[in-house]
């Protein structure tokens, strides 16, 4: 009767009774992988890329989380650097959350095309409040605001140290252009490298011939894409960003802040995706900005999924309650466990829109079971949320001296509480009215996220390798039809002996 009822809500399983009673309320600890024979050579050289939208594809296909503990600017640029990409959070102004999306469009390029600049008068109190707002540690001066011509370059080595010096002009610290080396703005990236090498310069303004700029290129963003060649990137060579609007309020204006701003995709995150609020909301952006990138979430059905393609969205987010930040399936009892939510979108949609995963991750063998059970990426929260690159501050437990940061779910009330920066009174009480469905926790710190993403990496390749498979995508491609055949349910004694250690 159980099966029949399901079939009769979503229809996700209707006409296959056996797969319904495989998935029903499964996920990441009730299964292992079957091994099959691999023919690789060396795991180092499988790729795990995935498809997050029909014309974006990752080739790390992990997506940090757009939490306040989680992604930034900084978190999302290490994301790109590494392939896969990062949602900076909206729980901040429209104009903070635009810049921390333009530092991340403008931290790795070839060549940056519209690099920031301060117009000559600028204090050098004013000139270090800017580099730190937009994580730089150089700036072109223009001979007045607007000229675009170059007048000189001020670097931190030119910059004095705090005291006396804050309020004189930048004008009697910069190396100004008649000492300056440039580059013509057709330079090629090895000509522009054995300048900056012979004339031991970090930074190579680019200018014509009436000494307006056209660019910048720097030594640090060189060496960063030679290392980095999966990293993900637009057509114009800059790392790929996405951006958290909501379905109400200012969306629209948020939206448009953040396209201006380079947002290459936008995410439209609310806790029940499934409504009339999710289906007005991508309207409204459809309206206003036509065939803009959407990722809509979250749902945990098929029927839910179906309803996220129907409306338009180009990537579905699936996930209700998994994650270590919710309190959803505690305080409301709605969900449905993460894999078989994961299934059950797929099924429902098939290859028509890529799944996201989100939530319920604890360790890496997760984020491959949900790849090749319907998942095409993965968003992870918590796992990233110590990292240096995460926003917050390292705190010591005065105990234990352990290191550690705070995670926290968006519903939580200190989550609320710091997006309602420039509400009303009456708006915040009226939030802080509705009982909270998320929880601030303290995790423990684990330095860079780059060790973590290379090993993920790492673990990718080698279930991948233990699959069969040189690539994720062959791997999907034989096990998405039929996973129950290559997975094993676990009974409790199997459990313990596969996961407990």
């Amino acid at each position: 009767m159980a099966t029949s009822r399901w079939q009769n809500v979503d229809g996700a399983f209707a006409g296959a009774p056996d797969e319904a009673a495989f998935w029903t309320g499964r996920t990441f600890d009730d299964f292992l992988f079957r091994p099959q024979k691999s023919d690789s050579q060396t795991r180092r050289n499988i790729s795990v890329s995935s498809l997050l939208t029909a014309d974006v594809g990752l080739d790390l296909p992990i997506v940090s989380s757009n939490m306040d503990s989680v992604t930034g600017a900084h978190m999302a640029r290490a994301m790109a650097m590494h392939g896969g990409i990062g949602v900076v959070h909206r729980g901040m102004s429209i104009e903070r959350q635009a810049s921390e999306v333009g530092v991340v469009k403008r931290s790795q390029s070839a060549v940056i095309v519209r690099p920031l600049c301060l117009p000559a008068g600028t204090t050098i109190r004013q000139a270090r409040r800017f580099a730190r707002q937009n994580g730089i540690t150089g700036i072109l001066i223009e001979t007045a605001s607007g000229s675009n011509l170059l007048a000189g370059l001020l670097s931190n080595r030119d910059t004095p140290v705090h005291g006396a010096d804050e309020d004189r002009p930048v004008d009697d610290f910069m190396t100004p252009l008649s000492r300056l080396v440039t580059g013509a703005p057709d330079i090629s990236t090895d000509e522009a490298e054995r300048v900056m090498f012979e004339h031991r310069i970090e930074r190579l303004p680019l200018v014509d011939g009436a000494n307006r700029i056209r660019g910048l290129i720097t030594r640090r963003d060189i060496n960063l894409k030679r290392e980095q060649p999966g990293a993900s990137k637009d057509s114009a060579g800059h790392l790929r960003c996405a951006a958290a609007v909501g379905a109400r309020g200012d969306y629209l204006e948020r939206a448009a802040a953040l396209l201006e701003a380079g947002a290459d995709l936008l995410f439209i995150d609310i806790a029940h995706g499934h409504s009339v609020v999710m289906e007005q909301a991508v309207a409204g952006l459809r309206g206003k900005f036509g065939s803009v990138p959407l990722v809509c979430g979250n749902v945990a059905t098929g029927a839910g999924a179906r309803f996220l393609r129907d409306i338009g969205a180009d990537a579905v987010k699936v996930g209700v309650g998994p994650g270590r930040g919710c309190r959803t399936r505690l305080e409301t009892a709605a969900g449905v466990p993460q894999l078989q939510a994961i299934r059950e979108a797929y099924l429902a949609v098939g290859g028509s829109v890529p799944i996201m995963a989100d939530g319920g991750v604890r360790t890496d063998k997760d984020i491959f079971l949900a790849l090749i059970c319907g998942a095409s990426t993965v968003m992870l929260g918590s796992a990233l949320s110590g990292t240096d690159e995460a926003p917050g501050r390292v705190i010591e437990d005065p105990a234990t001296h352990l290191k550690k940061k705070i995670y926290r779910g968006m519903t939580s009330p200190e989550a609320v509480l710091e997006t309602l920066y420039d509400s009303s009174s009456e708006e915040l009480d009226a939030a802080l009215e509705t009982p909270p469905e998320g929880q601030e926790i303290q995790v423990p710190y684990r330095g860079s996220v780059s060790g973590i993403l290379e090993r993920i990496r790492g673990h990718l390749q080698s279930s991948v390798s233990y699959g069969g498979e040189i690539t994720l995508a062959a791997l999907r491609e034989k096990v998405l039809p039929d996973p129950s055949a290559f997975l094993v349910p676990l009974s409790a004694a199997a459990r313990s002996e596969s996961y407990e250690r």
